[in-house]
């Protein structure tokens, strides 16, 4: 069943469209990833779901129940949605219990009492309920405003960029706690990032954003792997293109010698594309008459780093021999994998 249905939205400020055409399905406990640079309309959208933002065209429904759209127009505070904002946006006055029950309705004293152990102990804050905000890290107050937001039980979780105002030490931790939460609970949720490497941490999958659109829409694997162009291969990772000439169904001609590739490729013969190539799939090996001179060295730790020279062809390549050095002549060979290749 489809918790979120995005039918051609559009939507913008005075004259001027942000969102154009959007159409998006999330299914009950999915959580999907908008992602994409400033201004690309990611947080928009997510403002058009709570009802904070309202649209000029489509629809936005809720287990088929319409919110924005044909006349409609469902208030944010009756959507049924919670929201956790990057800023936490707890109140500084209220206790963590206080904050925690503060969208809590209808229930008796005892009933109350038993939704806010339940939630203190999901996000692991158990016996700090009569704690005030301020008396918390950063982390905790995070975990405060996630109890909050699942406290009444939304149909729907929006999250805005929750992460930016965590220590990097313990981002990654936060992001697989809260996303191992709300698997726990099989809620659903719209998740926002201009961050690919939170993305792919917490989402099932990502909607990749650019000037008020969806490009391209999938698994991070499936972006990664398979972008349809060349902003989503970039966006997603460091990318290499080299001119590439198809010379059968399995293999394709570049400055780098012949790739053969592990699945059938469409196009014809003697057509002229675009070949992406990641850094991981150019092996390196030291040749004194090798076609590659290292140019630039970056350590990483367990990769090194090298951009390489091939003629007029620069490529960034990662390799897990770290003994290379600038100036150094190598010999450079692509794996065999499944060819992207994009238009020139």
């Amino acid at each position: 069943m489809s918790t979120l249905s995005i039918e051609n939205v559009h939507s913008g400020y005075q004259d001027q469209v942000i969102l154009k055409g959007l159409n998006l399905n999330l299914e009950q406990g999915e959580i999907v990833a908008l992602l994409g640079p400033s201004g690309c309309g990611k947080t928009t959208l997510l403002r058009a779901i709570a009802g904070l933002q309202a649209i000029s065209q489509g629809r936005i429904s809720i287990n088929k129940r319409l919110l924005s759209g044909d006349g409609c127009f469902v208030p944010s505070e009756e959507r049924e949605v919670g929201m956790i904002f990057q800023d936490y946006a707890l109140f500084p006055h209220l206790t963590v219990a206080e904050n925690v029950l503060f969208g809590v309705k209808g229930l008796s004293k005892s009933e109350r009492q038993a939704r806010l152990d339940e939630m203190l102990a999901l996000v692991k804050l158990a016996g700090l309920g009569s704690r005030y905000p301020h008396e918390l890290s950063g982390g905790q107050q995070q975990r405060v405003s996630i109890a909050r937001a699942l406290a009444y039980e939304p149909e729907l979780l929006l999250l805005d960029e929750p992460f930016s105002n965590i220590d990097a030490k313990v981002r990654h931790e936060m992001m697989l706690e809260i996303r191992n939460i709300l698997k726990l609970r099989n809620v659903s949720a719209i998740f926002v990032t201009h961050s690919k490497d939170e993305a792919f941490v917490f989402a099932d999958k990502l909607a990749l954003f650019n000037r008020g659109r969806i490009v391209q829409y999938g698994t991070a694997e499936c972006l990664y792997h398979e972008p349809t162009d060349k902003y989503v291969a970039e966006f997603l990772g460091e990318a290499n293109f080299v001119t590439a000439k198809i010379l059968d169904e399995n293999e394709v001609l570049t400055s780098l010698g012949r790739v053969s590739s592990n699945k059938k490729l469409s196009h014809s013969n003697k057509v002229t594309q675009a070949l992406l190539l990641r850094p991981e799939q150019i092996l390196l090996s030291a040749d004194e008459q090798g076609i590659g001179v290292i140019t630039e060295r970056r350590f990483l730790g367990n990769v090194c780093r090298y951009r390489v020279a091939v003629d007029t062809d620069i490529f960034e390549v990662s390799s897990a021999e770290t003994a290379y050095q600038i100036g150094q002549s190598v010999a450079l060979k692509v794996t065999p994998h499944s060819l992207v290749l994009l238009d020139d």
